[in-house]
């Protein structure tokens, strides 16, 4: 590893390694004493908080506080989706009584995806932002009626072909030529970026409107009025937390959030004449109907970013860097060789992984209580590209107790109960992977439905 490199800097990723210049820790300022808010973590969370605090309220005394650099965690090593939709909001719709409340989530959702292009253009984040929509492809002929009918109810509360809209087989595999493809949903309401290029831009905007970063400053104790550093105590009259997969981390916050992993691979950069197999022309991004999530895109400079979903390990222990000869790291290659036969003669030039946070009812939540000064957002589970944005737009509202059309969305107060004591924790959540992987195993060897094991699957999830 260079001298510019170090576990604390530089996360392993494709993204990190194509910044324009290294990932560093800046030499951080002194340490105040008091400060108006205190926010834990430099990623996506903690850096809109700060820009939309700094935006209505440029007064503020902010100070970010962060373990490592910024984007070290999963907002600088993601898929690179910054999409319009939330874990939890689909439930919401497929429930009549709380229909109308995931209508306005997913609406605002969707209007977040546009918010982000427009912040990174006017404050000059090049971040390759490019809104190509995103494509779920159906792998077996059973899977398309459900995903037509995921569309129909769509368009029943609203929405218009314009936002979700059924591709045939045909026009599906122009648009990606993954196998097996039996046809897509397809909505434009997702854009791709550079994960690591967004958060290091937001980190210099903040910076620029006077919100001190301390990078190599982890918290490891939060209480209202103070939260404790490794340098020192600093007081402070509000208080956020976003630390996603980190936050047992912090004394006291154990079992908030179950840091579940998800491996990348890159490719070198691949010939048009594979992208012409490939297709995805206006940067789509893409996934599949199986339960085992994946994830791709083709990024800025031509290559296949692909991602899946892996594991969990006992206690929550959390790894800061996953090597590219991970076990999990080479599945996942394996995965996208075996949808996209046409790569099989080229490289894999980047390999890498990390933790995300997954609170205990699978859906984001923000929250803050003016008594106590505490706040929170986060538990994305691994969708927290736009939905950070959102959550910090409704945080800065909470903190500065201004009533909007964001404090009353679906997440605000949808605090989790905690996950189980280990080891009830761990076979929990090997038994959703378990059940996962098999139900989709016999799905894709019979082309039938694997009805026990995705009950199964679901009735673990609830």
């Amino acid at each position: 590893m260079s001298e510019n490199k170090s576990p604390l800097n530089d996360n392993g990723s494709f993204w990190f390694d194509t910044l324009d210049t290294p990932s560093t820790i800046a030499e951080a300022p002194s340490l105040p004493e008091k400060v108006d808010v205190a926010i834990i973590g430099a990623g996506y969370t903690g850096l809109w908080t700060a820009y939309y605090l700094k935006e209505k309220d440029p007064s503020l005394e902010i100070a970010v506080f962060e373990a490592n650099t910024v984007g070290f965690g999963a907002s600088g090593r993601n898929g690179g989706w910054c999409m319009g939709l939330a874990w939890g909001i689909d439930g919401m719709l497929a429930e009549e009584k709380r229909r109308d409340a995931g209508v306005r989530l997913l609406r605002a959702m969707h209007d977040t995806v546009d918010e982000v292009g427009r912040i990174s253009q006017r404050e000059g984040i090049e971040c390759h932002f490019a809104k190509g929509g995103t494509l779920e492809v159906a792998i077996a002929p059973f899977h398309v009626k459900g995903m037509q009918d995921h569309m129909a109810l769509h368009h029943e509360l609203g929405f218009s072909e314009d936002d979700y809209r059924w591709l045939p087989p045909e026009e599906a595999r122009e648009r990606v030529g993954m196998t097996p493809n039996h046809g897509a949903t397809y909505t434009p309401h997702c854009a791709v970026i550079h994960p690591a290029r967004l958060v290091k831009g937001l980190g210099r905007v903040v910076r620029a409107k006077g919100v001190k970063i301390y990078e190599g400053t982890p918290v490891t104790e939060m209480a209202s009025g103070y939260v404790d550093t490794n340098k020192g105590r600093v007081s402070a009259g509000k208080i956020i937390r976003a630390t996603e997969g980190y936050t047992e981390s912090i004394k006291g916050q154990e079992r908030q959030m179950l840091p579940l992993y998800s491996m990348m691979v890159a490719t070198e950069p691949l010939p048009d004449h594979v992208w012409n197999e490939i297709g995805l022309a206006n940067r789509e991004t893409f996934g599949d109907s199986r339960r085992v999530t994946i994830y791709g895109q083709k990024t800025d400079d031509g290559r296949l970013a692909f991602g899946g979903r892996a594991g969990y390990y006992f206690g929550s222990k959390r790894r800061g860097i996953i090597p590219p000869d991970d076990p999990m790291v080479q599945n996942v290659e394996r995965t996208l060789r075996s949808i996209f036969p046409v790569l099989q003669d080229y490289k894999v030039s980047h390999g890498w992984g990390g933790l995300m946070g997954v609170p205990r009812h699978w859906r984001p939540s923000v929250a803050f209580d003016p008594q106590t000064g505490l706040g929170h957002a986060g538990g994305y589970t691994g969708e927290g590209v736009a939905a950070s944005n959102l959550a910090g737009r409704i945080l800065s509202d909470l903190v500065l107790e201004r009533e909007s059309d964001l404090t009353d969305l679906a997440w605000v107060n949808d605090t989790p109960a905690k996950w189980e004591p280990e080891p009830l924790r761990w076979l929990g959540v090997k038994a959703i992977q378990y059940f996962g992987d098999k139900a989709d195993r016999i799905e894709m060897e019979t082309g039938k439905p694997s009805k026990f094991w995705g009950t199964l699957f679901g009735s673990a999830l609830s």
